[in-house]
């Protein structure tokens, strides 16, 4: 895009609003998972959880982020954008509050179900969104997004352990519910200024020739099940790694911010993968970051290996891999709906499979007593990563 001048510029004074409050919404949208992993064990004092049941705290909503995301393209067809995504953020805020004065694990486990059901809907709105606005920069934005992603998790994984320490795990967790507020007013200011995209997405409903979902496209599979194992790894990490220090004798302030430089490194390589990999056959790119992202698991893996070492190696390769594997949809479709129907396809199939890593390593923490196996168990996921990566061919349009 050039301004009159004829300089390029990246986006326009409307765009600028818009990406934003992108920027804003995503920010809020992990926090309500990630605070959950330095809180933990204090959860599992407090209620006398198993591991395995503890795990739900970030399983159900992974589940829930592959189970919403079929009918919210319906949604977005049937009520608009605003309305659906403003609902979604403010039930979001509400059960984050609510889950932090539960009082048995029933309400606990009921406000992480809004929790899960907030940032499923949301979440799955924004390849639409994207495609519709920023189609020619999608690698871009999709980066930008996932680097709002990887800040909020960054924030709530870095302060929540030393919140933690000073006030308990209620006011710990509980006040993550503000930044879905702060989203909220964000896009409130969008839809006052009027700012519209390509398609009017911002501003009206979308309008759909085809509903179907790509059942029967192997491509579609394929990044269906990548993205399975990128955020298979990412959550069995979020969960787990600040547990499993603290476990080995780190205090709680350290070991969330040890799970901190995973989320803020995770944040470093979804920008970079997004400017430079440009072009549509992404293979390479897809290939180098799943065996970086093998490469630290294998250190994760390493009894007493250095955790500010491999655990920052670790998000470097999942950071770009999870960047791609947003982009990789889109890439493959020529309008809004058609992204938004590839993208709940690959969000269903990818954070349903997602769901089960944290459980898995909960399940195998309560028999044998330590993560030594979990985490080798993410090591052959992660080796999977690179046989996809070698099959994913670009788009022949």
């Amino acid at each position: 895009m050039h301004n009159g001048t004829g300089k390029q510029v990246w986006f326009s004074h409307g765009e600028w609003w818009l990406v934003l409050a992108i920027v804003l919404v995503a920010i809020g949208l992990r926090p309500g998972i990630v605070s959950m992993g330095p809180a933990l064990p204090a959860i599992i004092e407090s209620f006398r959880l198993s591991h395995a049941m503890a795990s739900m705290m970030t399983a159900i909503p992974d589940v829930l982020m592959g189970a919403l995301a079929l009918p919210t393209p319906w949604l977005v067809r049937k009520f608009g954008v605003n309305k659906v995504l403003m609902t979604a953020l403010g039930l979001l805020s509400l059960s984050i509050f609510i889950r932090a004065f539960a009082g048995n694990s029933s309400l606990l486990i009921g406000a992480t179900v809004g929790v899960g059901a907030g940032i499923a809907v949301a979440g799955a709105m924004f390849a639409g969104i994207v495609k519709a606005s920023f189609a020619s920069r999608a690698a871009l934005i999709m980066g930008i997004y996932a680097t709002a992603l990887s800040l909020g998790s960054t924030l709530s994984a870095g302060l929540t352990g030393w919140l933690l320490q000073s006030t308990g795990w209620r006011m710990a967790v509980g006040v993550w519910a503000v930044l879905g507020v702060i989203a909220m007013i964000a896009w409130w200011c969008v839809i006052r200024k009027s700012v519209t995209t390509q398609t009017t997405i911002v501003s009206s409903k979308l309008r759909a020739t085809d509903t179907r979902l790509p059942f029967r496209t192997p491509v579609a599979w394929l990044i269906a099940l990548f993205f399975a194992c990128v955020n298979f790894l990412f959550y069995s990490i979020l969960t787990w790694t600040a547990a499993m220090y603290q476990e080995s004798g780190m205090p709680a302030g350290e070991a969330g911010a040890v799970l901190a430089s995973f989320t803020f490194c995770f944040m470093l390589a979804s920008p970079i993968t997004g400017m430079f990999s440009r072009n549509l056959d992404r293979r390479s790119w897809l290939a180098a970051c799943s065996l970086v992202a093998t490469i630290g698991l294998a250190g994760m893996a390493t009894p007493g290996a250095w955790p500010w070492l491999w655990v920052p190696v670790t998000a470097f390769g999942l950071g770009g891999a999870f960047t791609l594997a947003m982009t990789l949809p889109l890439d493959h479709t020529h309008t809004p709906d058609a992204a938004n129907r590839w993208n709940a396809f690959v969000l269903t199939v990818g954070y349903l499979i997602a769901a089960s890593g944290p459980f898995i390593m909960g399940l195998l923490h309560d028999k044998n007593g330590d993560f030594v196996g979990g985490y080798q168990l993410l090591v052959v996921v992660s080796a999977l990563m690179l046989v996809l990566a070698a099959m994913l061919k670009p788009p022949q349009h």
